[in-house]
């Protein structure tokens, strides 16, 4: 990213970062090591009170976490002509990538995502009768020895943090734990690593736009520079999450939200950048299979609880979104929130 600002980047005024931001207190620190009952209430209770956590003694090995955030430093240190050769399009939709909208404004990064399953299955088209199905395959930086190594272990781990997680979240609506586990057979499940550079204007821009997950949960690696945002649910003011020490940051992702019927509720969020230092993270986006068609749990609804959201093939929904990132729209982007039924 050069000197110059690009005017896609200008937050409008009702959404830029106010200069002075309070810290948030309180957020839920679950230790995975505890008693199972434990852990089912507590998780419960953050999923439905804050729509987010913090975990601790995950079993996620310190290595595998070394390894992936070293792999991320050295690739978006590369020149960006290198960067730029798995750069990623409407064909090859996995990859480097780095004019980002959200909300249709420009994200001041630049990422590189890659599935868990390589190759992935999806829908050729966002065309609802289109039936045919496409293979979406990780691209990977060539001069980089070691890269695609740290990625895929990471990967690997994350997936069993993630799998624990749902087996608890399960329990926590009163479903057996392997409730969700079919979900995830031929799962679109990806990662990102996020590099945030030093920005001119932080006071004008994000680093992410405000939003909420579009995945089932979302478990997230970040270094110890703070820029994490959540809207409190309270009162809407924006806080700031800091850094945990060896913590993952656990998000109740809109998938959730709608299998849940809106017992758990995604939280909205959006990262900060700053003038002096750069940033990175890296969000696990857990994804159920391309097939899937995405609505309230039967088990969760009755005539005094009605589904709250009518059915959405998810496949479908996932390829619209990512279309939209090779252009910008004149309207708001797919939403869970276009299928909630009207009350």
């Amino acid at each position: 990213m050069g000197t110059e600002v690009d005017p896609a980047f200008i937050q409008v005024p009702e959404n830029r970062p106010k200069p002075t931001i309070a810290e948030a207190h309180g957020i839920p620190l679950i230790d995975l090591s505890g008693p199972i009952d434990d852990l089912v209430r507590e998780i419960g209770g953050a999923c439905s009170e804050w729509g987010f956590f913090q975990v601790i003694n995950h079993g996620l090995p310190k290595e595998a976490h070394r390894k992936i955030e070293w792999a991320a430093r050295e690739f978006f240190a590369r020149p960006a002509e290198e960067k730029r050769r798995v750069r990623r399009d409407e064909v090859k939709v996995l990859g480097y990538y780095d004019t980002e909208h959200t909300k249709n404004v420009r994200d001041w990064k630049e990422v590189f995502d890659f599935t868990v399953d390589d190759p992935t299955l999806v829908p050729a088209s966002s065309d609802p009768d289109d039936r045919e199905v496409a293979t979406w395959t990780n691209q990977w930086p060539e001069n980089l020895p070691g890269f695609r190594e740290a990625c895929e272990e990471y990967a690997q781990e994350v997936q069993k943090l993630s799998a624990k997680l749902m087996e608890l979240i399960a329990l926590s609506l009163g479903l057996s734990a392997n409730r969700f586990s079919g979900f995830f057979k031929d799962q679109t499940t990806a990662i990102r690593l996020n590099h945030y550079p030093p920005c001119p204007i932080p006071h004008l821009t994000l680093g992410v736009g405000q939003h909420k997950d579009i995945s089932v949960l979302s478990v997230l690696a970040q270094d110890d520079v703070a820029g994490l945002q959540v809207k409190r649910k309270t009162d809407g003011e924006w806080i700031l999450v800091k850094p945990t020490p060896d913590a993952y940051i656990v998000n109740v992702g809109q998938i959730l939200q709608v299998w849940s019927n809106d017992k758990y509720e995604s939280v909205e969020h959006r990262v900060m950048v700053n003038s002096e230092k750069e940033r990175f993270s890296i969000p696990f986006f857990l994804y159920p299979a391309h097939y899937t068609m995405v609505k309230p749990l039967e088990e969760l609804t009755d005539e005094q609880n009605a589904a709250k959201y009518r059915a959405c093939n998810w496949g479908k929904f996932f390829v619209t979104r990512k279309g939209s990132n090779f252009r910008k729209l004149n309207v708001e982007n797919i939403q869970f929130h276009h299928f909630r039924v009207s009350q």
